[in-house]
């Protein structure tokens, strides 16, 4: 039995983040940041360079981080800041992450307090640019990315969306939540965001079908979402062009995803279908309906003093996981599936996840227990990975949904073709 490295956050004292910040109108967006952070636990230091101080002042950052801010590299020379504040650091995380810092760090610069500190760390760093649409896409930008993603920096892409006076499009710092997500899961396993799949396109489904029963009601089931979203951010961060087709959630789109939304299973089976061509991966991780009414209702289903309802009677919804995974042309090199088990007296949950596995016939399949209230609408999950083409199983223990993600992640990176990438 394998399992991933994993090293939990510390339980005796507090992980250390540094945030910096770059001078860009995205900078108050960091404030909400800072908060998330510390309300996980975090201490956190906040860096920002002398133009991000014009968009939020010192004050600010002080009252919300509870330590000092400073932004050179002469302030405090008794205690060394400008080398001691990059040692301490379990993450650096840099938000809003501007051209001009982009190019500095690119460039080795250490003219200020930001700049020397990600010299001198040797932890995980996320950057998360912010900027117009011309300057992410300028060849300037785009050859200092590269250079820091060379240099095993995660840099993942911005949002799409409005920007600053009337302009849209990509430049966007991705939202709080998300950059909280990643930032957790860089602490809890340092290598979590390689770049293994860039140039590979990756279909997830996530959330939970719905079936009509009258304009009104619906048979559902209790899937957020969150998973299948988690598996989105975190394959997206690692280089990955992400469709995430998304059945009823709630949740903010994750950054550099495309989302097709969809209501029932048919929907569902029609639009992943459609999207797995010419895809490396498919991973269904929503929880689709076994069954459908025969007829939905085309009014309300009246509620009649001493009448009780007609019986419902309900037809199969079509096995979209077997279809994706069945032989020929357009079958994705990996086929990845979910089952949410519970044992019984007639078989524990490996057993009927091994069933399914190869009554499915995908390449991997994700169990997860889902008694007691676990993995629905909860923040954490736990799972158990298993291969069409081994026996061994992957535990992954409980944590962050994006731990899940990662390791499933590592596992079809693992299974692809090198000599298949799209260049980028």
């Amino acid at each position: 039995m394998t399992t991933p490295d994993t090293a939990p956050v510390s339980e005796v004292s507090a992980p250390r983040v540094v945030l910096g910040v770059g001078g860009g109108i995205a900078a108050y967006k960091a404030c909400e940041l800072v908060r998330r952070l510390r309300a996980d636990g975090c201490d956190v230091t906040v860096v920002p360079t002398e133009s991000a101080l014009k968009f939020v002042g010192a004050a600010t950052w002080e009252a919300l981080s509870g330590h000092p801010v400073a932004t050179d590299v002469f302030t405090d020379i008794p205690s060394v800041a400008h080398v001691a504040t990059g040692q301490r650091a379990d993450l650096v995380v840099i938000a809003p992450a501007t051209a001009d810092v982009l190019s500095r760090a690119a460039s080795g610069r250490a003219d200020d307090l930001l700049t020397a500190t990600m010299l001198v760390t040797r932890a995980p760093v996320l950057m998360a640019p912010a900027m117009h649409t011309e300057m992410w896409t300028h060849p300037a930008t785009v050859a200092n990315v590269a250079t820091l993603r060379a240099r095993g920096v995660s840099v993942v892409d911005p949002a799409v969306g409005r920007l600053t006076g009337a302009d849209s499009g990509a430049g966007r710092l991705p939202d709080a939540e998300h950059l909280e997500a990643l930032a957790e899961l860089l602490l809890r396993r340092p290598d979590a965001l390689p770049r293994d799949l860039a140039g590979r396109r990756i279909v997830i489904s996530a959330g939970g079908t719905r079936e009509a029963l009258d304009p009104v009601r619906f048979l559902g089931n209790r899937s957020s979402g969150r998973q299948g979203y988690a598996l989105a951010l975190v394959a997206a961060a690692r280089g990955a062009k992400v469709t995430l087709v998304a059945a009823n959630v709630a949740l903010p789109d994750p950054p550099a995803v495309t989302v097709v939304g969809v209501q029932d299973a048919r929907d569902l089976h029609r639009v992943m279908t459609e999207q797995a061509v010419g895809a490396d991966a498919v991973v269904m991780a929503a929880a689709v309906a076994d069954f459908r009414p025969t007829t939905a209702g085309r009014t309300k289903i009246k509620k009649r003093a001493g009448q009780d309802p007609e019986p419902l009677t309900l037809v199969q919804n079509p096995d979209i996981l077997a279809g994706l995974a069945a032989p020929g042309p357009n079958r994705p090199e990996v086929v990845v599936g979910f089952a949410a088990e519970t044992g019984d007296d007639q078989g524990s949950i490996l057993d009927y996840a091994r069933d399914k596995l190869a009554r499915k016939g995908c390449d991997l399949l994700v169990l997860n227990r889902v008694d007691g209230g676990r993995a629905f609408e909860v923040a954490d999950n736990a799972g158990v990975i298993l291969s069409a083409d081994s026996k061994d199983e992957v535990q992954i223990p409980l944590g962050p949904k994006t731990l899940l993600a990662a390791a499933v992640c590592d596992a079809i990176a693992a299974r692809l073709d090198p000599t298949r990438r799209t260049p980028q």
